[in-house]
């Protein structure tokens, strides 16, 4: 009777040692598992990351480019007017020179015909030639203005300023050069001595009115024709 109750006894002694042992194995196998999630999510979060911040960078390596064409169309403009510009205003303050020119040559020419023809005094012949100078650069200027629409005072005070600098310096040159090759004091108008001095004084007239003019035209004090 007595074996049995050992025998019992060793049966329930192991079968408690296993019971107690199961939930450690089972404690183990959690931590293992609960382990073995978090190192998942973790290189799940930086497999996540990483792609994030690749495709953030190759956002930006493909914007680069794009921002780089555009800064560099927008200095290619920019070093284009730059060049251009100068280039416009040479080419503006000739064309205005010569509009300029035309305009004086026929006043100066029609006041030293008068004086040399009717043998006035320097003095009257060069107050007559400035004075037909002014009117027939002004009337060259301001009749286009009239036909297109302009009114006589509006155009007035539009081109004033510009014009009695530009003739006023033409005028000084021209007659300078003028009278001392002795052009209007030829006796008649068929002399070889007023034709020089006449085609003389109007070269120096052009290159003296010329740098004027584009200095006008840069501060918008000169409007082209």
């Amino acid at each position: 009777m007595n074996a049995p109750s050992g025998t019992h006894d060793s049966g329930h002694a192991c079968c408690h040692s296993a019971a107690k042992a199961a939930p450690a194995k089972t404690d183990t196998h959690c931590a293992h598992h609960t382990a073995h999630g978090s190192t998942m999510r973790g290189a799940h979060a930086a497999h996540a990351g990483h792609a994030h911040g690749s495709g953030w960078r190759a956002g930006a390596s493909d914007t680069a480019p794009e921002r780089s064409e555009v800064g560099a169309g927008a200095g290619t403009a920019a070093a284009s007017r730059t060049h251009l510009l100068p280039q416009n205003t040479v080419l503006a303050a000739a064309s205005v020179t010569v509009h300029c020119l035309t305009g004086c040559a026929i006043g100066e020419f029609i006041g030293l015909a008068i004086g040399v023809s009717l043998g006035l005094e320097i003095h009257l012949t060069i107050t007559l030639a400035v004075a037909l100078s002014f009117v027939s650069g002004f009337a060259l200027t301001l009749l286009p203005m009239l036909r297109r629409g302009f009114g006589l005072a509006d155009a007035f005070r539009t081109v004033w300023l510009g014009e009695v600098i530009s003739i006023s310096v033409m005028e000084l040159v021209m007659n300078l050069v003028d009278y001392h090759m002795g052009g209007m004091r030829g006796v008649s108008l068929v002399s070889a001595q007023y034709w020089q001095a006449f085609a003389a004084a109007m070269v120096a007239g052009y290159l003296a009115a010329w740098p004027v003019n584009r200095w006008m035209l840069g501060r918008n004090m000169k409007k082209c024709h």
